[in-house]
């Protein structure tokens, strides 16, 4: 198939996701990739190679090679609007894996080049973000005209991305600034009631009609897993998430919260998800956290304790999930109580800014006050978990576990 007979995605953000697992499966998929991206050496790579290599880290799932050349790719620089505008014109889908906070960002750029559009189009939202599609549609809306017709004309279609993307050596960059490392899992589960019309065939996107269900699934067990792994593991010692997966105490102690999520997930949707299913997903993860080649630290996955003890943030979304379907939550208030205590620093020797006015504020006010002011547990109503909470926190620090 010539470029000029592929259908063409137009990717925002040509960083790990976009090229690890967006590109990869469109191209894989006969789909020619235009990358937009502010990085002009990144551009400049794919304009002059077009084509990049994806490196799996770790095992690599049954036919897929250790190295996969990722090929039809191109690049145009954010700033060259009209380009910019010109490609989301011509485009057969569109995708972004920008962050939350670059989202808003670039609508103005999609919206230009829709506006130039007689066919409609889909807008693949690969950002982990809940809400994705209320944000993009509110900044879109913003820079069309007042009777461009968005519900009729494109689709706000959100994902929930479980890709685990290894720290690449600074050498391995420099070698070859396309060149991305990441795990095999390589599937993208959208909502299938965000598109227009049919869903590009992409081996690899998964489309669920029922969607809510499978962001709680990757928030409630893989996101709490993960910073169970961190917190528990930071109180043995342990310096990467590979190390807490394969200390049998932390992972009986993550696998202990994941399972109380999972069974919460599905008495809450019986007809998406299986005890079976769920126990079988758990396994998985827990084996993808061992892989010592994706190089994950403790410090980057369990940092940002503000964020994550927020009321419907992992832990304590995850908490009330369980409350609301009768399901005790003794794993995961442990996970609460171990992140009271989590103290990791960065190579410099240094708490993450968040966490350092979050162990201040524990420090002068109590554990009770911030757990209502960061986690919103209410006295009264949270009585009976506070009390555990603190328990089990006063119990990992008689133990002699926190670190300074």
């Amino acid at each position: 198939m010539s470029s000029a007979q592929r259908p063409i995605l137009v990717q925002f953000g040509a960083g790990n996701i976009g090229r690890s697992l967006v590109g990869q499966l469109f191209s894989a998929s006969g789909y020619e990739v235009v990358f937009i991206d502010a990085v002009p050496a990144i551009i400049e790579a794919l304009n002059r190679e077009r084509r990049y290599k994806v490196v799996t880290k770790g095992k690599t799932l049954p036919g897929q090679s250790p190295e996969t050349l990722v090929e039809h790719v191109r690049g145009i620089l954010a700033t060259e609007t009209e380009a910019v505008a010109e490609a989301v014109a011509r485009a057969d889908v569109i995708g972004t894996a920008v962050g939350p906070a670059v989202l808003p960002r670039i609508m103005p750029a999609i919206a230009a080049g829709l506006r130039r559009r007689e066919r409609p189009i889909s807008i693949i939202l690969c950002e982990n973000l809940r809400g994705a599609a209320g944000i993009a549609r509110a900044h879109l809306a913003a820079a069309l005209p007042a009777d461009f017709d968005l519900a009729g004309r494109v689709g706000l279609v959100e994902t929930s991305i479980g890709k685990m993307v290894p720290i690449m050596p600074t050498e391995a960059r420099r070698r070859d600034p396309l060149e991305v490392w990441a795990e095999a899992y390589n599937t993208i589960i959208a909502d299938r009631e965000g598109f227009i019309g049919e869903p590009p065939a992409v081996a690899g996107l998964v489309c669920k009609r029922n969607f809510a269900p499978w962001v709680d699934r990757k928030l409630f067990i893989h996101n709490l897993g993960h910073a169970a792994a961190a917190y528990h593991g930071f109180l043995r010692g342990h310096t990467y998430v590979w190390e807490c997966a394969r200390d049998a105490e932390v992972r009986r102690l993550v696998q202990g919260a994941m399972r109380e999520s999972a069974e919460a997930l599905v008495r809450a949707h019986p007809s998406e998800f299986t005890r079976d299913d769920q126990a079988a997903h758990i396994e998985d993860l827990l084996e993808r956290f061992g892989n010592e080649a994706l190089g994950d630290t403790v410090f980057r996955v369990g940092r940002d304790l503000p964020r994550k003890l927020a009321p419907d943030d992992r832990c304590i979304g995850a908490l009330r999930l369980c409350q609301r379907e009768g399901v005790e939550p003794a794993a995961i208030v442990g996970v609460i109580a171990a992140a009271l205590h989590f103290k990791a620093r960065d190579e410099h020797g240094e708490l993450f800014p968040a966490d350092a006015a979050f162990h201040a504020r524990l420090a002068s006010a109590g554990p009770e006050t911030v757990l209502r002011e960061v986690a919103g547990l209410v006295a009264a109503a949270d009585a009976r978990i506070v009390r555990e909470i603190l328990d089990q926190s006063r119990r990992m620090a008689s133990a002699g576990n926190e670190s300074a």
